[in-house]
């Protein structure tokens, strides 16, 4: 049946940013299709939150507290899961760093931070991933090796004032997504992103503290809210799932119809 496709049973999953906000509903949705998931972020406190929630619904998890600023603290990480799990079947790149500041204002310290995080640890994360996948010989010829699945942003398209460090590094993902699907084909490793809309998460909630202006990005969204981080659920499950093995290279907007407002923000 299809919907067998879509269970994640005996994979292992890790999740980066995955003690909170878009990064923890996706760990545990893909608890909830089957998989075993390794948490990583700052906070032990708050990874271990997360890992309760998916130990109750009777899957493994692994608590990897990580500064991803550090790259070798990042690619440590993925080797860490291969060590202690025995496998790396999907990894999803949610951590990142937010500045809203003006660009005539941006500081050479804050570039260096945002890049460290968003896009520096996620190329080398997604670099180790692969040859990890790659260098399994349990895989049968022709059958996906792996799922990267990288977060991109309304931003990685369109024009948003004073973000444009976070831009560009969002940019970059999307790029990134792009040329690692092509490399990785042959290898049977299927990349993709996923394009969340204007959700409310502690990284947005400066946003929506002005209700002003919250009332603005809503009153553009088609359907008429903002995204919950349950709302990612199924787009990470399919993009993680055998259902999608035919599918690479590509970004899943979910944004509640955003995008059919033009991409300018």
């Amino acid at each position: 049946m299809v919907t067998d496709k879509l269970r994640l049973d005996g994979k292992v999953a890790l999740v980066t940013g995955g003690s909170q906000g878009l990064g923890r509903a996706m760990a545990v949705a893909l608890a909830e299709a089957g998989a075993d998931v390794a948490l990583c972020a700052r906070s032990r406190e708050r990874l271990c939150a997360v890992a309760d929630e998916i130990r109750a619904l009777g899957r493994g998890a692994l608590v990897l507290p990580a500064d991803l600023s550090d790259v070798d603290a990042a690619v440590g990480v993925v080797d860490d899961v291969v060590r202690r799990l025995g496998r790396l079947d999907v990894l999803v790149t949610s951590a990142a760093t937010q500045l809203r500041k003006p660009a005539l204002e941006v500081t050479l310290e804050e570039w260096d931070r945002l890049v460290a995080v968003n896009l520096r640890s996620v190329y080398f994360m997604c670099q180790r991933a692969a040859q990890h996948m790659i260098a399994r010989e349990d895989v049968p010829a022709g059958a996906s090796r792996g799922k990267i699945i990288n977060i991109a942003s309304l931003t990685s398209v369109g024009a948003w004032p004073d973000v444009s460090v976070y831009a560009t590094t969002k940019g970059g993902i999307l790029q990134m997504t792009r040329a690692f699907a092509l490399e990785w084909a042959r290898y049977h490793i299927c990349v993709n992103a996923i394009g969340p809309g204007t959700f409310h998460t502690e990284l947005t909630d400066a946003l929506y503290s002005d209700p002003e202006r919250a009332q603005r990005i809503v009153s553009r969204i088609p359907l008429g809210r903002a995204g919950l981080p349950e709302d990612l659920a199924g787009a990470v499950v399919y993009l993680a799932s055998p259902a999608s093995d035919y599918v690479t290279g590509q970004v899943l907007w979910v944004d509640g119809g955003f995008m059919l407002m033009g991409a300018g923000l």
